[in-house]
């Protein structure tokens, strides 16, 4: 089959969820036999850089603003796509699925699947014009596709309530990795091997780094906190947690890609791995923490306890509550035998239920379904 991806910003993947989605799954069915290509933006990806891995990549312009770059690619890259013959044009997110409508009426002989990757309007870097545009993507993502994707149960259940759709659920994946050594962290960063808490993710309000911070000056610990991560068009957030942190020296920051040694030092040499988010769809950054052996600790919202489960597979704290967070934290810290138990487990659990060689069949059978 002929297949193209739309909504992601780019791959190879750099950061995000979207994106590390989109570069295990377009690898993989290039595998299986399918020809895939993939809309990049210029400012994520080379423009020269046309194949990747077996993807064909399509280049097209955008305007990079928090509003308009998801929106303006999306719909450019629609159009391009209805004169290419595609076979299926799969859309990532509720917000490039605003543009689902323009295939289904301009080229009513191509497939369309949409991925229902997260709630997005409950982020709090949008506006009311922004939250009520993804609302409505929300409906296009289960109104304008032949099928819907949804990455989460909790997604899925919700889609169904709100909606009244059926979508299929599958999930998203990660690849397990072996450890290795710290030796880039020590010699750039001062860390040793389980001296530090880390926090990974985009460097946005709902994931919830700046409570993590609040905790953290409040425990009395010798472990470092790193965070890493970029700004997503959110520098003015990116300087108020460098201001609550008041330059403690054991409070490092720094940007990260995915994939990247530093990245994969990051997961390795983690006492323990934190995500004190309040919105998610299924946080790849659980998995991967998880894939490298790392406790996690996690806010108690739905799309966590999914992967989390009632604590067996790592920590849970009531999402939004400092002083819980900084409770669970103490806990994980001066139980490092019982954190590294869950850990064990979670690992397990990753390798049975979210890889991807099961995850890259299941949405090849969802192609060829509709075909």
């Amino acid at each position: 089959m002929k297949i193209a991806f739309i909504g992601q910003k780019g791959i190879p993947a750099k950061c995000g969820g979207i994106e590390t989605h989109v570069d295990f799954l377009s690898r993989g069915l290039v595998k299986l036999g399918h020809e895939v290509f993939v809309y990049t933006r210029p400012w994520y990806t080379d423009k020269n850089l046309t194949e990747y891995q077996g993807v064909k990549l399509i280049s097209l312009t955008t305007l990079k603003t928090k509003h308009l770059d998801a929106i303006v690619h999306s719909f450019l890259a629609s159009f391009y796509a209805i004169f290419h013959n595609f076979d299926v044009i799969h859309y990532h997110g509720v917000g490039p699925a605003l543009c689902a409508w323009i295939p289904r009426l301009f080229k009513p002989s191509v497939k369309v699947v949409v991925t229902f990757h997260c709630i997005d309007r409950k982020h709090q870097k949008w506006g009311i014009i922004a939250r009520l545009a993804l609302r409505l993507g929300e409906w296009f993502s289960c109104a304008f596709s032949h099928k819907t994707i949804t990455v989460s149960k909790t997604l899925q259940n919700y889609c169904e309530e709100v909606y009244d759709a059926e979508t299929i659920y599958i999930p998203n994946g990660v690849e397990v990795q072996s450890r290795v050594s710290h030796n880039i962290i020590k010699e750039n960063l001062g860390l040793e091997k389980g001296s530090y808490i880390l926090f990974l993710s985009r460097l946005v309000r709902h994931k919830g780094a700046h409570l993590l911070i609040d905790a953290y000056k409040n425990l009395q610990t010798t472990k470092k906190l790193v965070i890493a991560g970029g700004s997503a068009f959110t520098d003015d957030y990116v300087k108020e947690i460098k201001t609550l942190a008041n330059d403690n020296p054991n409070i490092i920051f720094t940007d990260v890609q995915a994939g990247t040694d530093l990245w994969r030092e990051l997961y390795s040499n983690a006492y323990c791995f934190v995500l004190p988010s309040m919105s998610e769809g299924l946080p790849i950054v659980v998995l991967e923490a998880m894939s490298f052996g790392a406790p996690v600790l996690a806010s108690d919202i739905p799309e966590n306890k999914e992967i989390v489960g009632d604590n067996k597979f790592g920590l849970l704290f009531k999402n939004k509550n400092l002083a819980d967070l900084q409770d669970k934290l103490s806990y994980l810290l001066n139980h490092q035998i019982e954190a590294r138990a869950r850990a064990a487990a979670g690992l397990e659990l990753v390798k049975e239920n979210y890889n991807w060689s099961k995850i890259i069949a299941q949405v090849d059978s969802v192609y060829w379904s509709l075909a």
